[in-house]
């Protein structure tokens, strides 16, 4: 059984006295079904599920009157031996993008306050994707989000630490490895060595509960594959499912061009290497929706990097990574995954890494930046870290980064004052950067030093000085 990080989440939700009702939403077979069952069924003595998608006639509970008295007289009759009692009771609406009316009442569920209530959602920002959402917004759903009765919450696949868990990782590892990067320390031989092949495996794998299950039960690439390649063609159906009829091809040639995008030197997505000829006006729309979906994520070049990255974005200038590192592996010819555990992938190597950053980056709920110039300088990724804009290398083997020393060496016109590099070495640092094992990229986060605003000493404001 794998162990996730939302579920502390969903304990302290329970926990809070004021709590609304929740919607977890994320990429398909990420395991969120799996999870809120799992947390219901330890936490409450009546459960009451239903899967919109699966169970098409408990729509009707939800059709009329959306006050809670009938909603619950309609489920009663829907689902013999239901029982609904105050305090006690977790209703489970699986899908709820496949019934906007579900959406709707939640406001009524949290007006009420007899039961709680979570929701759960694969493609809640792309249900009537399309000419169809723009035409009729309220078929498409768009006025059935109840904002400020509801409380959204994004679940990944599972990160590289989660995956540490599911490998029997002891606490203990982790947090000697933790510590290490913290205090810029070298990480003992034993445990980097065995950090490495674990990260190769995540690499390889992805953090797809079935796929992830799948290599636990049986440590088999081809099957591994397998598994990524019949996950990808879900991915697909949806694409022709849920998208405007003009927009499905396009949809469907964005994606399959991801990993043609990140063979280029200059990594930036071009909608000419989608279609010969592509443009934006084309395409634009298309790579939206995989963004909504959560199957990709955008990573934005900036003008300059300084702090606030999202003020200095390009807004039309980005690069696009999967959002999961084994998404990547699956769209890839078949060897490729024994070509990472071997060492034996050349030039490819890099973007497999850049996106494996992208990866711990995205599943951390950072957003993802870079730097690029049209003088060939450029940059992986830019973070905000201990509250500042700190460079990040990612060197599948290990070598120079020129471009990060020319920024570095640059102060006046650049501000920067810290890096890190990434690669196949232990903990060490140069100067100004900090090099560290591929592995611990999941570790780079911003961390607040104090988070409480102080209050203001009202006391200085006497009648005098206002005078």
């Amino acid at each position: 059984m794998l162990r996730r990080k939302i579920e502390t989440y969903l304990s302290e939700w329970k926990q809070g006295e004021d709590r609304k009702p929740l919607v977890i939403k994320g990429v398909r077979q990420c395991g969120k079904t799996f999870i809120v069952k799992k947390f219901a069924k330890e936490n409450y003595p009546n459960v009451i599920y239903m899967n919109f998608l699966l169970e098409t006639d408990k729509k009707s509970a939800f059709t009329g009157n959306l006050d809670v008295d009938t909603i619950i007289l309609n489920l009663s009759a829907l689902i013999p031996g239901a029982r609904f009692t105050t305090g006690k009771t977790c209703i489970i609406l699986d899908e709820i993008q496949e019934c906007k009316e579900a959406r709707t009442a939640l406001k009524s569920f949290k007006m009420d306050g007899r039961f709680d209530v979570i929701a759960t959602g694969s493609l809640l920002g792309v249900k009537g994707y399309g000419k169809h959402k723009k035409e009729n917004k309220e078929d498409a759903g768009a006025d059935s989000v109840p904002v400020g009765y509801e409380t959204v919450v994004d679940m990944y696949p599972l990160d590289f630490e989660e995956f540490l868990w599911a490998n029997g990782v002891a606490t203990q590892v982790i947090d000697t490895v933790r510590s290490c990067f913290e205090n810029e320390s070298a990480v003992p031989d034993g445990i980097h060595k065995a950090m490495m092949e674990l990260l190769y495996r995540y690499v390889v794998v992805g953090g797809l509960p079935e796929v992830v299950n799948c290599f636990l039960e049986t440590k088999n690439i081809d099957l591994i594959h397998q598994k990524q390649q019949t996950l990808i063609s879900e991915y697909e159906e949806d694409m022709v499912k849920y998208a405007d009829d003009a927009d499905k091809p396009h949809i469907r040639e964005c994606f399959e061009s991801i990993p043609k995008q990140l063979a280029k030197e200059n990594k930036k997505f071009q909608y000419a290497v989608v279609k010969k000829g592509g443009r934006a006006s084309q395409y634009k729309g298309s790579l939206q929706w995989l963004e909504d979906a959560g199957i990709v994520k955008r990573c934005y070049n900036t003008t300059i990097p300084e702090l606030p990255l999202s003020g200095n974005s390009i807004e039309d200038c980005f690069k696009v990574y999967t959002t999961d590192i084994g998404m990547l592996m699956g769209m890839l010819d078949y060897g490729t995954q024994a070509d990472i555990l071997k060492g034996n992938l050349l030039g490819y190597k890099g973007a497999i890494f850049e996106n494996l950053m992208a990866d711990f980056l995205f599943k951390s709920s950072q957003k993802l930046y870079y730097f690029h110039k049209d003088s060939g300088l450029e940059i992986d990724f830019l973070v905000r870290f201990n509250g500042e804009c700190v460079l990040i290398e990612v060197k599948a083997r290990t070598g120079k980064a020129k471009s990060m020393i020319t920024v570095l060496k640059n102060k006046d016109v650049y501000h920067i004052n810290n890096a890190i590099k990434l690669g196949q070495y232990n903990v060490g640092r140069q100067g100004a950067v900090l090099t560290i094992p591929l592995y611990m990229g999941f570790l780079i986060k911003d961390k607040i030093a104090d988070p409480v605003i102080p209050d203001v000493d009202l006391s200085l404001l006497t009648t005098k000085t206002v005078e």
